[in-house]
């Protein structure tokens, strides 16, 4: 009974804490971003192909007047930039996980030789949150029987680092990169192709082609949104805006190149 009784009674004075909070218990919960290891690599190489491609697609469109010369130089640039992107993000994330590697390395010597000092560093950033003394100080002497966990504190709060994660592979994230860069890049010249049985029209093409890419950039801005947390309808706005910017560029500049500096020939 008197369990009970100690048990009924906890659970009012928690309800009580929560009550007095108010915006607490009535507040909402944030929702979880998407979660997926090639999730971001997926959209923002997609963004950026599809924005890149429907901008040369723009500019070749005010040049000229053959559909072909957009897919041929369409289909060209795509594959160079997906093999260039691909390779970027192969090379980059190696190098990152090189870096933390050899950041560890340096802070396990640290660790091992100047622990004192480390120890130090360590105390101050915990106080600079806002722990009191004591607590820092217990903290601090409990990691430091730990040798993995100091180090990676340390890594955390000096460097700004996270261990390296050994499951991650640099070339599928290239390949992953790749991939989706030359689907979504596709996209704006969809229209090209399943256009060609039915008109003959370059301009009902181009019209298309605007079509196709706006869609697949509210696709996406909705997916950015997702992974962000942000407002999607605000996300997509922005994904389209830069869509629009980049290919409103790129034909004034190709008709400026035709007409004002004379070189359509």
């Amino acid at each position: 009974m008197s369990d009970q009784r100690s048990g009924g009674t906890t659970t009012r004075l928690l309800q009580g804490r929560v009550e007095e909070g108010g915006s607490e218990r009535n507040s909402e919960r944030p929702r979880e971003p998407w979660k997926g290891e090639y999730v971001k690599s997926i959209v923002y190489a997609g963004l950026d192909a599809i924005i890149t491609c429907f901008a040369l697609i723009s500019s070749i469109s005010a040049t000229t007047t053959y559909s072909m010369d957009v897919l041929v130089l369409g289909f060209a640039n795509l594959v160079a930039d997906a093999i260039s992107m691909g390779f970027g993000d192969f090379v980059s994330t190696t190098s990152e996980q090189d870096v933390i590697t050899e950041e560890r390395r340096g802070t396990e010597w640290d660790v091992m030789n100047n622990r004192d000092n480390e120890q130090t560093e360590l105390f101050k950033h915990y106080q600079a949150l806002g722990m009191d003394y004591d607590d820092a100080t217990m903290v601090v002497n409990i990691f430091t029987k730990y040798n993995d966990i100091m180090v990676y504190q340390r890594m955390v709060t000096d460097k700004g680092m996270l261990p390296a994660d050994q499951e991650v592979k640099p070339w599928r994230n290239g390949l992953v990169t790749f991939a989706s860069f030359m689907v979504f890049g596709s996209a704006p010249l969809l229209s090209f192709i399943i256009l060609i049985p039915f008109t003959d029209s370059d301009s009902v093409k181009f019209v298309g082609a605007c079509l196709v890419s706006a869609l697949a950039l509210a696709l996406l801005g909705v997916a950015k949104a997702r992974i962000g947390g942000q407002n999607i309808i605000f996300s997509m706005a922005i994904t389209l805006f830069s869509g629009a910017i980049a290919a409103a560029a790129a034909y004034l500049l190709g008709w400026l190149l035709k007409h004002v500096a004379r070189l359509e020939d």
